[in-house]
């Protein structure tokens, strides 16, 4: 019940309030002041997560990089109504850091992680780190999960892309675009609610 919650939490927090914000402000201050007030739930969670908990959010950090490229693409391009296509841009530049990351000491999905467990109580992030480094079957499968999520968010961009120029000019691209990128959200979070099973059940095998 309690990873549920997390996850819902993560979800409520990181997506659908920046996504409620933006919509509620997107009539009165268009895109620029749409995507600038959508940050402000996840510098609040943030602050509120690091005076708090004294815990850095990896992942609401990731959310609002990406954000903050949409509004630096938007502006660079001069092209607000091209933001369609800006934003798989971002979260194609997102994939491929995950896959850059592999050949750091550590990848993405290792902070990630570490940064979920971090909320729970710091002995788990410790008990987490001792683990990266005495198991080499969690390491593989750290990287495996990095690796998923960087195709998966380049495959996306991809998709969305080739929607967006394919139909330019027609609104219902931005709707399909949408479906796309929501779909492989979700593709990717049961996948990885999936592989942590199975990660837990090597951890309970290694420990006895």
């Amino acid at each position: 019940m309690q990873l549920r919650f997390r996850y819902l939490s993560a979800l409520f927090i990181n997506l659908l309030l920046p996504w409620l914000a933006y919509r509620l402000t997107y009539p009165h201050w268009g895109q620029p002041g749409g995507l600038l007030v959508s940050t402000l739930p996840l510098f609040a969670w943030m602050a509120w997560d690091l005076v708090r908990h004294r815990h850095f959010d990896a992942l609401s950090a990731m959310v609002l990089i990406g954000i903050v490229l949409s509004l630096a693409a938007m502006i660079l391009t001069g092209a607000r109504q091209n933001l369609a296509l800006d934003e798989p841009m971002v979260s194609g530049m997102i994939g491929v850091a995950f896959l850059v990351s592999l050949a750091l000491p550590r990848p993405m999905v290792f902070y990630l992680a570490r940064s979920t467990l971090a909320r729970q109580s710091m002995q788990r992030a410790s008990e987490f780190e001792q683990d990266w480094c005495e198991r080499p079957k969690l390491a593989y499968r750290i990287r495996v999960m990095t690796v998923v999520w960087g195709v998966g968010l380049i495959t996306e961009n991809a998709l969305r892309t080739l929607i967006v120029w394919r139909a330019e000019g027609d609104p219902h691209a931005v709707v399909e675009s949408n479906v796309v990128r929501y779909g492989f959200y979700a593709g990717l979070m049961l996948w990885t609610i999936w592989y942590r099973r199975r990660i837990k059940q090597d951890a309970e095998g290694y420990a006895t």
